[in-house]
């Protein structure tokens, strides 16, 4: 890598072709028209482009990004392409020992607070059919109800996703049987998933082994690079959301890497290739309580109706799913987070590929600040997530430019990452998103 990041990748010879274009209508048609000279050539070096040459060349370089830049709801600024002047080391010497102790105690609490949450609420809703309910607020009630009911969901499995990183408690044991059983009761097979996310947290921010939400190439698009109108990628993004989960992820491991592709990759298969030898019991285990759970929703659906149980129970579950889809894919894939290749990649850079996020305090609360203290969590996954607000201040500070953090709201950010990241260069040592090909 060049020196302060800059002339990291190749410039295509399709850019040349872009910039005699460019200057021919004068770079009028550039969203960064208006930006000035010096501002290009900032943001050239921070997109690891040449940041010499004319104004037409510069604006021709940046075309690919320039979407995702000039957004009217503009990105953060990229994390930087120079590798960090601070050491992991540092950075863990500066939080307090005390912020890493797990406490037993204090995560059973949340979890029963949860649990008697999700009661609460769907004793609740047990009165939404009541004759002194009026007929047209039912229509009102069982929305809400759904969307609260899910979230609260969604809480419990990121309890469930702290008993997979081992920050439930000091106890393994405890850990995997809470993990099992909150992570069955969702439909999510605990082991399999725990195995292939502990690898995504090893190999964060790299183009070639990150587990998920791997980047697309020029090349693996094979000619599907198309501007889509808004309609079809407002249609796709409904898709990813409502079935990036269960079946996408879990049975077809969708956005994973193409080392896997003609491989088994289903999370159910104990000999799926991301899967050693020593995972199969595992595995197994966690099919025995995945389809346990089925079972016993079978059961109610004997007992209670199809209606019942998908209104109690599985449109929560869908929305659950939802959150999972945009919280991860938010995480992970935005106009300002680079993606490493060969020797440029290294754990620490990778971790800090990553972006905290606020859903809103009573959301963020909700879902235990998976989201919005996530770069924390990448950089210290044995951390109790009640500990991350506290860390996430001490690191802001300590991480200084490298700490990644977007006040976007959550619908605008979305139609920005989905739009804007179609895909990387096949060549590069640190590759950015471009939204189309030049």
């Amino acid at each position: 890598m060049g020196k302060g990041g800059e002339n990291v990748q190749q410039e295509p010879k399709a850019v040349a072709k872009a910039a005699a274009a460019v200057a021919v209508a004068g770079g009028a048609a550039s969203p960064l028209a208006s930006r000035s000279l010096d501002e290009l050539k900032t943001l050239c070096s921070q997109y690891g482009v040449k940041p010499t040459g004319s104004r037409e060349e510069l604006l021709a370089r940046l075309d690919p990004y320039a979407k995702g830049i000039a957004h009217p709801f503009p990105p953060p600024k990229p994390l930087p392409l120079a590798k960090p002047d601070i050491t992991f080391a540092e950075v863990r010497a500066a939080l307090p020992k005390r912020l890493f102790q797990r406490s037993m105690v204090k995560s059973f609490a949340h979890l029963f607070s949860d649990l008697a949450l999700i009661a609460a609420i769907g004793y609740a809703a047990t009165w939404i059919g009541h004759e002194a309910v009026p007929f047209w607020a039912r229509f009102l009630l069982w929305p809400a109800y759904i969307f609260v009911q899910g979230t609260v969901f969604t809480g419990v499995w990121v309890l469930a996703h702290e008993c997979g990183h081992q920050a439930f408690s000091e106890s393994e044991a405890v850990n995997n049987a809470v993990g099992l059983v909150c992570h069955s009761a969702l439909l999510v097979p605990y082991h399999s998933w725990r195995i292939t996310h502990g690898k995504h947290h090893n190999n964060t921010g790299s183009c070639e082994n990150d587990e998920v939400f791997c980047p697309a190439t020029r090349s693996s698009l094979k000619g599907e690079m198309i501007q889509e109108s808004p309609i079809v990628q407002a249609f796709f993004i409904l898709v990813m959301l409502t079935v990036g989960w269960m079946p996408g992820y879990l049975i077809f491991n969708a956005t994973g890497p193409p080392k896997y592709n003609g491989e088994a990759k289903s999370h159910f298969n104990p000999w799926a290739k991301f899967f050693d030898p020593r995972d199969r019991i595992g595995i197994v285990v966690s099919d025995i309580g995945f389809f346990a759970a089925l079972g016993v929703i079978a059961y109610a659906v004997r007992a209670l109706g199809g209606a019942t149980v998908m209104l109690y129970y599985g449109a929560p579950y869908m929305v659950c799913n939802l959150y999972l889809v945009l919280i991860t894919y938010l995480q992970h894939t935005d106009v300002f987070m680079p993606h490493f290749r060969g020797d440029e990649w290294s754990w620490f850079r990778g971790a800090l590929c990553t972006v905290d996020r606020s859903f809103g305090a009573l959301i963020d609360h909700t879902i235990h600040h998976i989201a919005d203290t996530h770069v924390c969590h990448h950089l210290f996954s044995k951390m109790p997530f009640y500990n991350a607000q506290e860390a996430t201040e001490i690191l802001r500070e300590k991480l200084g430019e490298y700490y990644l953090s977007d006040a976007t709201p959550i619908p605008q950010a979305l139609w920005r990452s989905y739009t804007c990241c179609a895909f990387v260069e096949d060549e590069g040592s640190a590759v950015f998103y471009k939204s189309r090909a030049d």
